[in-house]
């Protein structure tokens, strides 16, 4: 499932984000990268243990876990911490998929990639190409988003980041292990759960909204793993 998260950062929480970013020392992207990604990367990243990546990080987790529109999508079971990247000058990141498996830095903590997101800090017009283009059965999705929305997409996915020509590309990156596995099962439980939603403004039926509610919770009981 491919989805467009809006607004999970505010103009302010952007602004803030970007001034810490402009101000930040930034490494070689390689330095994370395994060995598929290596070949094909050229970005710069936040070292992860820095104070700015920290700080950042925690207020990227804050507002999401305040998005009920991310949670019924991934159904989160952990969130690898934030990362933070730039492109520019032609950098890119060729095709490629990310790693099935991550250790969470300094936990041993080891974490399976289910869904992979992208939270963007720099608007469309403020920089040419860096698209991220995403490949399903549907074919190629390219997605350049507004400051302080997000994308959400299967980590199976093949995908890529074209070259920026232009201006400078601003985002965060990361990875979610979600209750349940199965993208195909997310999905069906986040339409459910969208419709009920829908349901519940409109005053509908509550016996039965009751009985859509009870065969969300079942279906989620059934498939997921905590």
């Amino acid at each position: 499932m491919l989805l467009h998260v809006p607004n999970v950062l505010t103009p302010e929480q952007v602004a803030h984000c970007r001034a810490r970013l402009e101000a930040a020392d930034w490494v070689d992207g390689r330095v994370t990268a395994g060995y598929q990604g290596a070949v094909v990367k050229q970005n710069r990243q936040l070292p992860e243990g820095s104070a700015v990546a920290q700080e950042l990080g925690n207020l990227v987790l804050a507002a999401i876990e305040r998005h009920p529109m991310f949670i019924s999508a991934a159904l989160p079971a952990r969130v690898y911490p934030p990362m933070f990247n730039r492109y520019e000058g032609e950098e890119h990141f060729g095709l490629h998929v990310d790693n099935s498996v991550r250790l969470i830095p300094g936990s041993g903590i080891k974490f399976r990639t289910d869904v992979s997101a992208t939270l963007f800090f720099a608007n469309p017009d403020e920089y040419d190409g860096g698209e991220l283009q995403i490949e399903d059965t549907y074919g190629r999705h390219a997605v350049k988003l507004p400051a302080g929305d997000m994308i959400v997409y299967p980590s199976t996915s093949l995908h890529r980041v074209t070259p920026v020509t232009r201006g400078t590309r601003l985002a965060s990156f990361f990875w979610i292990q979600s209750m349940v596995r199965d993208d195909a099962q997310r999905a069906l439980l986040f339409e459910l759960d969208t419709a009920i939603q829908r349901l519940n403004q409109t005053g509908a039926d509550e016996q039965a909204r009751t009985r859509l509610i009870g065969s969300y919770h079942n279906l989620l009981r059934m498939w997921a793993e905590v």
